[in-house]
């Protein structure tokens, strides 16, 4: 960074007393790195050290160079240069979420989770506008960047909302709610936070099951629920023992609401042992602390109750259906059939997300966030452009899969418990573990359809 910084300033040095500075000299943007080499950089800010400097310039995830004076106000646009890696698109990104902490466990994935040390030189990307529309427009595209789905298979349209079911009540209801989503997560169709709770989420996955396998979902029959769980990785919750990395993590003491006092923070890390673990079990928090009561989670050792989630779901996503009345994303195959399902935020109808078809273009994994109030929604008093730093807690979680529609996208989120039940800055929020697995599932060009 500081090469680049000490070489941009150079360059502005030469052109103020007139020297011909040749194109070699200036500054290009960054190629994205070979898979085994790291993080992917895609936009690089270069911002000369003068603190009075009236302009600086960053890549967006187009390769085009945007240039703002020290309101945010948009000054120019350069078109990128034609280059082999403009497309670059990752195959298989890591799971943040993998942990190799329980021995022989056959459902653990097999990575450990990575420290956020990693994350200093993670890509940036712009944020959802507040109204639907954006300065970033990009002359090749026509018109709105929306285009017309590829032929296939027919994917039914779902009555809004979906169904009410029966869940079972009176003692020990919450655990066999629990179990049921649990079930509901192995299989592929996400209920969001295990929590033990009735409600949309559950209905939808419901839903959902039904669809991808042609069978009805009987939530009050506890032994086929306990057969179902048994033959798909064995009873709904299993130990764990905590670690002395999970207590090493370098969690942050709280995570600020003011954007500008985000942008101070080293990392938008966990905050407690607690948080970590629920993520990474897809746990409600609080959920998590009621089934361990008297627990000490900074102890390395002890052994707790959690969430025996199993694997990712696996095959090719080729089509996409946001559903906003549901409040739901569906991933279909070529051959029209339901692969995964999960509840989503998507817009409102303040700062509504996109209509019609868009197709997915890059994915970023743990993602900075630049906040610019010029091109996005405005966070309290803040008027100038922000750089938020990446972290499972950052705005948009640790995924981003861009959009052909610009500054639109797929996204995790900092607070799972919420998803499906608030509204978003126009983009499709999911929890992290589900925007983390669809990442996995998809390909550049995938046809992500908005259904109102």
């Amino acid at each position: 960074m500081a090469f680049y910084l000490q070489s941009t300033l150079g360059i502005l040095l030469l052109a103020a007393a007139g020297i011909f500075v040749p194109e070699a000299a200036q500054a290009e943007p960054v190629a994205p790195r070979a898979k085994d080499a790291g993080p992917y950089d895609v936009a690089q800010w270069f911002e000369p050290r003068e603190r009075r400097q009236a302009y600086r310039s960053y890549f967006d995830e187009y390769g085009r160079r945007v240039t703002v004076d020290r309101r945010g106000r948009i000054v120019s646009i350069e078109e990128a240069q034609p280059s082999e890696n403009t497309d670059y698109f990752p195959d298989a990104p890591q799971d943040p979420y993998d942990t190799g902490a329980i021995a022989n466990d056959p459902y653990a994935p097999s990575n450990a989770l990575p420290s956020e040390q990693d994350y200093g030189s993670i890509d940036r990307e712009p944020l959802p506008p507040a109204n639907g529309e954006s300065d970033f427009i990009d002359p090749a595209m026509p018109g709105d960047g929306l285009t017309d789905a590829p032929q296939q298979e027919q994917i039914p349209v779902h009555p809004d909302p979906a169904p009410t079911i029966e869940l079972p009540k009176g003692q020990g209801a919450k655990a066999k709610i629990a179990a049921i989503q649990v079930l509901l997560d192995r299989i592929g169709v996400s209920p969001g936070v295990i929590d033990g709770h009735k409600g949309g989420n559950v209905d939808k996955a419901v839903a959902a099951f039904e669809e991808m396998t042609g069978q009805q979902f009987d939530p009050l029959n506890e032994e086929g629920i306990n057969a179902s769980l048994e033959q798909t990785g064995g009873p709904a919750f299993k130990s764990y023992t905590i670690t002395s990395e999970d207590a090493a993590y370098p969690f942050v003491a709280s995570i600020p609401e003011d954007y500008s006092h985000k942008a101070q923070l080293e990392r938008m890390a966990f905050t407690s042992v607690t948080e970590l673990l629920a993520e990474r079990f897809h746990m409600d928090e609080t959920y998590l602390k009621e089934i361990n009561p008297g627990v000490d989670f900074n102890t390395p050792g002890v052994a707790i109750q959690v969430a025996n989630t199993g694997q990712d779901a696996g095959g090719a996503v080729t089509r996409i259906i946001a559903d906003k009345g549901r409040k739901q994303v569906r991933g279909y195959n070529a051959e029209g059939k339901l692969v995964v399902a999960y509840p989503a935020t998507i817009g409102s109808t303040d700062t509504p997300s996109p209509s019609g078809t868009v197709q997915v273009e890059r994915i970023a994994l743990n993602p900075n966030y630049t906040y610019n109030p010029k091109i996005n929604f405005k966070q309290g008093e803040n008027n100038s452009v922000l750089t938020i730093p990446p972290g499972p807690n950052g705005p948009v979680g640790t995924v981003w899969i861009a959009l052909s529609k610009p500054t639109y996208g797929i996204h995790g989120t900092p607070e799972p418990s919420k998803i499906g039940k608030t509204n978003s800055h126009g983009c499709v929020r999911l929890t992290n573990w589900d925007a983390t697995e669809l990442s996995k599932l998809v390909q550049k060009g995938v046809t992500v359809e908005f259904q109102e």
